[in-house]
Formats: structure tokens, sequence, C-alpha cells
């Protein structure tokens, strides 16, 4: 295949990529994108404007964090017109003046000085001095921007402001301005200086930091000083935000390996380069490997090396399919794009029922039979809406039964592994036998919400028969059924939502005690409940936490989540009362007791 054709190909593969990748660095603050849009949702839902309000404002700070300053005056906007709806001063005087500082980045000064105009005059209602000062400062400023003296005093005062209050969003901000006006008058150690006091308070925030470092790199090569440049990225990338950050990492060396493209250091380049790719390839990041792939095709291209481009080329159309399984950003990168359809449609309604409510008076003079219309109409509405809903958690429901904790599996197929690679081939027959039982119990299992009690039963017996010829010296197990429970036929139970916590005691308690351990699985039931009680004498919950690195502590097991939220919509779907308690045996140390509480069901209620 021609070297035209290869990069025709990877360029088609990448815009697919890219349609669905494009909002990556809009996740990074998932979480807080997340709590600002349930506050939006929670506003609407009990028509509270100050809390829609306030979830706005969160939006504008995380749009801002991340300069996507065009959608941050919008919610910034939206904020400041509810706190002047239900005369919240301070929030008038916070959005306001949060909305004059994205209003600066977006060259609109006039619009700026007129909001930090309001900031001020609120402030002085609030009496918050240090934020009248701030205001006050900026529209002194904005009054005469060709004044660059009072510009550096006003902005200094203004840092001053931030440092006595610990404020470090201001003294950011100002010490960027502050280098802004360097770069303009042609003062590269100015702008040095307030870029590298910037970049000292931003090293709470990774994103900004990395800004920072960027244009402090920018000013340094500019006035032609590479070695420098270069030891400035260099003490990036030894920074704990970096290397914790496989993403970071590679993204940061690029930048370094760019400095010396401009330097013409095409070896260090190229070396850099590849050492990037290798880290981005290997971790599922595919626009920082295709970035690395397009600077050294440029290199290649540049010095005649056209052979070596084809070759990068064919390397990586070759690896693109294992980049893009890894790529976690792909299954996530919805979420902006979601919630803020969501948000529109929320702010609709809203709109809808606000005129609804302006026109009551005139629906008083309606006549009977359209009222009767009316409200048919909101009952059938309401019908279809409870409808969907139950439709959309019968969905979730299916797809929590379908996951199998992918922890149990790879496990697994390392066991069957391990024993082919020691020649025991009959163990690893017997192992993938038992194996493929499972597998083929949880798959029927995974088709309905309630499963038979026995089937259930037969399907843990596989599951902890497997797990103990994987650890044979490591624990024993004891299933005990009460009779009455045994002797029912038609007992049906939720499927799936014991096996996660055995697997919890297995791999996370008894793997790691010394002498063999025992693993009790418990059945007793009365004329309303079964209580389903799991014991160890494993390490603990204390215990496991210890044994865990840090990076493991950050990192909650899918298992268990899974089995919580099951809980969670079988309750609220089916009006059940399933419960689940976990806690540490008698002191840390001597084991975990799981107890769930299920009721007493005789049909399999999935076609309610």
């Amino acid at each position: 295949m021609s070297y035209r054709k290869i990069k025709g190909l990877l360029i088609s593969v990448i815009l697919v990529i890219i349609s669905t990748q494009l909002t990556y660095a809009q996740i990074k603050s998932v979480d807080k994108f997340r709590k600002a849009s349930k506050k939006i949702e929670k506003g609407f839902e009990n028509n509270n404007k100050d809390t829609v309000a306030q979830g706005y404002f969160d939006l504008g700070e995380n749009y801002y964090q991340k300069r996507e300053f065009e959608k941050s005056e919008t919610y910034f906007k939206k904020a400041k017109s509810l706190f002047e709806k239900i005369a919240d001063v301070d929030g008038i005087a916070r959005s306001s003046r949060a909305l004059a500082r994205v209003q600066e980045e977006l060259h609109k000064n006039k619009e700026a000085k007129g909001n930090y105009y309001i900031a001020q005059k609120n402030n002085e209602i609030t009496g918050n001095q240090n934020s009248m000062e701030l205001n006050r400062n900026d529209v002194s400023r904005l009054s005469l921007p060709d004044s660059v003296i009072i510009q550096k005093s006003k902005l200094q005062q203004n840092i001053n402001l931030g440092i006595s209050s610990r404020d470090t969003t201001e003294i950011i901000s100002n010490y960027s301005k502050l280098a802004g006006i360097g770069i303009s008058t042609n003062q590269p150690d100015t702008a040095l200086a307030a870029y590298n006091n910037a970049y000292r308070y931003s090293k709470n925030d990774p994103a900004n930091a990395r800004l920072y470092n960027q244009l402090i790199t920018n000013v340094l090569v500019n006035e032609g000083d590479f070695g420098k440049a270069i030891e400035t990225k260099k003490a990036l990338l030894k920074e704990r935000f970096v290397l914790n950050s496989t993403l970071t990492t590679a993204s940061e060396i690029t930048s370094l390996a760019d400095i010396y493209i401009l330097k013409n250091d095409d070896s260090t380049a190229i070396r850099l380069l590849r050492e990037s790719y290798a880290i981005a390839a290997g971790n599922g990041h595919t626009l920082e490997a295709k970035r690395n792939i397009e600077k050294l095709d440029s290199i290649f291209q540049n010095s005649g090396k056209q052979e070596l481009s084809l070759k990068l080329y064919k390397e990586f159309l070759g690896q693109l399919p294992g980049i893009i399984e890894k790529d976690s950003a792909i299954s996530s990168s919805k979420l902006v794009t979601e919630t803020e359809g969501r948000i529109k449609i929320l702010e609709t309604e809203k709109a809808l029922k606000d005129d609804l409510i302006s026109k009551k008076n005139i629906l008083n003079f309606w006549l009977t039979g359209s009222v009767i219309v009316l409200l048919l109409f909101i009952i059938v509405f309401l019908y279809m809406l409870k409808k969907l809903n139950i439709r959309n958690k019968k969905i979730a429901l299916q797809s929590l039964r379908r996951e199998m904790n992918p922890h149990f599996i790879f496990n697994s197929l390392n066991s069957i592994n391990q024993f082919i690679a020691n020649n025991n081939e009959m163990e690893a027959n017997q192992y993938l036998t038992k194996f493929s039982t499972l597998m083929r119990n949880v798959m029927e299992n995974s088709k309905e919400d309630f499963v038979l009690f026995s089937k259930e039963i037969e399907l843990l017996t596989n599951y902890l028969e497997l797990e103990r010829s994987r650890f044979p010296d490591k624990f024993n197990f004891e299933i005990n059924i009460d009779d009455a429970l045994l002797a029912n036929e038609q007992l049906y139970i939720p499927g799936m939502l014991i096996q996660p916590h055995l697997e919890n005691a297995v791999w996370h308690g008894l793997r790691y005690i010394d002498d063999k351990g025992l693993l009790k699985l418990n059945f007793t039931g009365n004329s309303s409940t079964i209580e389903i009680r799991i014991e160890d004498n494993g390490i603990g919950i204390a215990g496991s936490k210890k044994s865990k690195t840090s990076n493991q502590q950050k990192h909650n097991g899918r298992g268990i989540s899974n089995t919580l939220e099951r809980i969670r919509i079988l309750n609220e779907l089916y009006r059940q009362d399933i419960s689940c308690v976990v806690e540490d045996i008698a002191a840390p140390g001597h084991g975990v007791k799981v107890t769930l509480i299920v009721p007493f069901l005789k049909s399999r209620k999935n076609e309610n």
C-alpha cells in the first residue's frame, strides 16, 4: 500500500475517533461537571432558582478552568440573570465578577468593565471590602487601558488582596494579566516573572500549571533561550501530577520535542516523539499518539525519509485497534454533550412551565371541555413518562446484570495459562470446564432480574470451587441452607448479588492470611425474608486497605458498586426492601461479615 493511501486511511479512521473524542479535555474534571449539572437538574425539579443559579455558576467556573471562555461566559450570564431575579446580592456580585473576568479573556473590555462595576456596587451592599477593592481596581484599570503604569499598579494591588485572602484564582488571574502586559510592551523579563509566579500558585491545579509552564517556555523560545526552555519543560516532567498521568506525561514530552524541533535538533526530537508515542499507544491515548505520528512524519518528510514515514503509518494502523480499545476517553466522551443537551431540555421545559403559569388567568375562562382535554393530555404524558422511567430502569438493570467482574475473568484465564505452562493439562481442562459452566450459568441468569434460588446456589457453588482450585492452600468453604429453603422449588432471588462479595472475601481477605482460611455462606429464612450471611476469617476491611498500594486505594471495585446500584434500582422498580451491610468481624483483622436481606419471592417479577 502506498504512503498516500496509508495516510488517507489513517486520516479517515482518526476523523471517526475525533468525533467522539473532541470533548476529552472537557471531561477531565468530570466530577465537578456532574455535580454542577445535578445541581441544575435538582433546582429545576424543585423549582429552586438559587440552586439552578449556583449550578450555572459552577459550570461557568468549570469551563473557565478549562479555558473554554465562550461556554463559560454563557453559563455565568445565566447564573447572573437568575441571581438578579431572586435578588441574591452576593450571587450577583460573584457572578458579575466571574463574567467580567471571562469577558476580559474574550477581549470584551467594555462589557467586562460594566460587570466589574456591578460587582463592586453589590459588594458595597454586602460589605465585602476585599471584593469591593478588587472590582474597583479592575474598573479603574479598564477605564485607562493605555496607561501601563496604572495597569500594573492595579493588578499588583489585586495580587496583594488575593494573597491576603488566600484566593489563588485571583492571584493567578492577575499575574497572567501582568504577563500579558509584559509581552505587549516587549518586556520578556516582566512576562517571565509574572508567568513563573502564576505557575507557582497553580501547582494544585494541574491544568493551569501546565498552561503557565507552556507560556513560560513560549517566551523563552521566542527569546531564543532554548536551554532554559528545555530546563523548564524537564522540570515540569518531574512534577508529581505529571508523573501520575500517562496522558499528561506523553503530552509534555511531545511539547519538549517541539522545542528541540525549533532548535533544529531533529535526532533528539525524534527520540522524544517516539518515547511519547510509546506511552500514548501503550495507555490508549489515541489523539496524543496521532499527534506524535504527524510530527514524526513531518520531520521525516522534511529530511526526505519518506520510507520511514510509510513504516510509521503502517505501524500506527496496525496498533490502532489496540490503542482505541484501551482509550477510556472514547467511552466517556459523550458525557458533556449529553449533559448539556439535558440542561437545554430542562430549560425549555422550565420556559414552557413559566409560560403556562403566566397564562393561568386566561385558562380560567376556557370551556370545561378544553380543561378536560388538557387534563387528559397531562395524564397521558405522565403515564408515558412513568412507563419510560420504568423502561430506562429495566435497561439499566439489564446492563448491570450482564457485567462480569473483569478481575475474575482475567484471573481465571491466568490460572488456565498457569496450568498449561506447568504441563498440568488435566487440571487446566477441569478448570476450563468449570469455568465454561459458570459462564453459561451467568449468561442464562443475566436474562432475568430474578432467578431460581436453586440455580443461584449452583452458580455460587461452581464459582467457589473454581476459586478454591485456584488457591487450594488459602481457604475452604461451607454453604449452609435452611431445609425449608431447599425444599421450596419456586423460590426466586435477585441473581449475581452474592458473587461479588464472595470474590471480595477471597481476593481481598483470605488470599493474604498465612493459615488456611474458611469462607462461610449461610442462608436462613422466615415467612417474609431470606437472610444471606457471608463470613470469612481473612484480614478484614481495614487490613485489606492497608495491603493496597496508594494507587489501588484510589479505585473502587466495580463488582460491589455494581451490586449496590442494582439493589437501589431493584428496590425502586419492584418496591422491594433489599438491604446490604458490610462490616468487620469483632475487630480489624478478624475477617468480614456481609449480611444481605432479601424479600421472600415466589415469582420472577420480571413481567411486572
